[in-house]
């Protein structure tokens, strides 16, 4: 339901920031049915021909066709790939992936294993909304209400109140299986030593004050702790308080950098 860009914008889009020495990279990150792949080809050759710096993808069957239609075309692997280890990650790069976005649900120490064991570039959430499921891979919202997240339709159904049923009746409501949101600007400088190559800011449906907003914070901070390694490191409250006002549900939490279930 997000309002893209036309073709037109987005070719204009990867001029300017070529222009300005960045990149762009293009979602291509759902499950694409037989009768929709061979229109992949005629979507992305305009993006190809003009540098498009890469895509992520979901689809096993997706980085097929790329590698023999676009050959060098960087591939990324989105998190609802749900690569929880090395050995998944060493496939992929087998099948020609550069960047993974790795399962939300790793530890940092698992994380920099991963990065070890394959050196692949790891590119990890750091802020915004989580999923009660693996990395976006739920039903929940096609079973109830016939919208699938999945092919990025999901209705959010775990952020509604449910009343909860014991062995002696309802035993009350509650928001039961809406998780708090990420945020980790805390503790980026642990995030920088494991490894990670790319902090990833959940910004899908967002308003661009937002996506702007949160991104030059940690932009701050990054460059903060890459300045003065293994100085100090704090938060100043006046950005926290920036960062809440711009989009958080209700509380934050860390994620699951620093537990391992």
């Amino acid at each position: 339901y997000a309002k893209n860009l036309a073709e037109a914008e987005l070719l204009a889009a990867m001029d300017h920031v070529h222009i300005h020495g960045r990149k762009l990279y293009l979602t291509v990150n759902t499950l694409l049915k037989n009768h929709e792949i061979d229109r992949l080809y005629d979507y992305l050759y305009p993006y190809y021909i003009r540098g498009l710096d890469g895509v992520i993808v979901q689809d096993i069957g997706v980085i097929g066709y790329l590698r023999e239609y676009f050959p060098h075309l960087a591939l990324h692997a989105s998190t609802q790939m749900t690569i929880a280890g090395t050995d998944g990650a060493a496939f992929l790069k087998e099948q020609g992936i550069t960047r993974i976005v790795p399962a939300r649900e790793l530890s940092l120490p698992e994380i920099r294993q991963m990065k070890e064991e394959t050196g692949l570039e790891i590119e990890c959430f750091v802020h915004g909304a989580l999923c009660y499921c693996y990395s976006g891979q739920c039903l929940l919202s096609s079973m109830i209400g016939g919208r699938s997240g999945n092919r990025g339709r999901c209705a959010q159904p775990c952020r509604l109140p449910y009343e909860l049923a014991g062995a002696d009746g309802p035993a009350g409501q509650g928001y039961y299986l809406s998780l708090k949101d990420m945020c980790t600007i805390a503790f980026l400088p642990q995030l920088i030593e494991a490894g990670i190559d790319s902090f990833k800011i959940e910004g899908r449906m967002k308003k661009p004050e937002y996506a702007a907003g949160v991104t030059a914070i940690y932009r701050k901070y990054i460059d903060r702790c890459y300045a003065a390694p293994g100085a100090e490191y704090t938060v100043d409250q006046e950005d926290m308080e920036r960062l809440r006002s711009l989009y958080i549900r209700s509380e934050i939490q860390e994620g699951y950098y620093h537990r391992h279930n």
